[in-house]
């Protein structure tokens, strides 16, 4: 696949990786709206929701907790996570958001 993720992946694009392993991707979003603000993605191209199998959301959601951990972003600071995916993202492809630190009061 040609987009913009996929050569990330394939480090044909630069990227400050935050977090990698054989199944899953986090950088950093280039345009972020919290101080953290973070895309995790699945190495396997896929760009809708029921394309994701069960056990690699599991995965990609371990992924954000552990890396929202490692951000300073858990106990009570507030962070907000969002799937873009089917159409809504910018880039056909599916994927995680990050975002923080968040407070009650932050519009989407």
């Amino acid at each position: 696949m040609d987009c913009v993720f996929c050569k990330i992946i394939r480090k044909e694009l630069p990227a400050e990786i935050v977090y990698e392993d054989e199944e899953v991707l986090v950088f950093p979003d280039i345009h972020p709206v919290k101080p953290v603000h973070l895309i995790t993605i699945p190495k396997k191209h896929l760009s809708e929701l029921s394309e994701v199998a069960p056990d690699l959301l599991q995965k990609l959601m371990e992924v954000v907790k552990k890396v929202a951990k490692e951000q300073g972003l858990s106990g009570g600071k507030g962070y907000r996570v969002g799937i873009n995916a089917g159409g809504a993202e910018a880039i056909p492809h599916f994927h995680i958001h990050l975002m923080g630190p968040m407070k009650k009061t932050d519009g989407m």
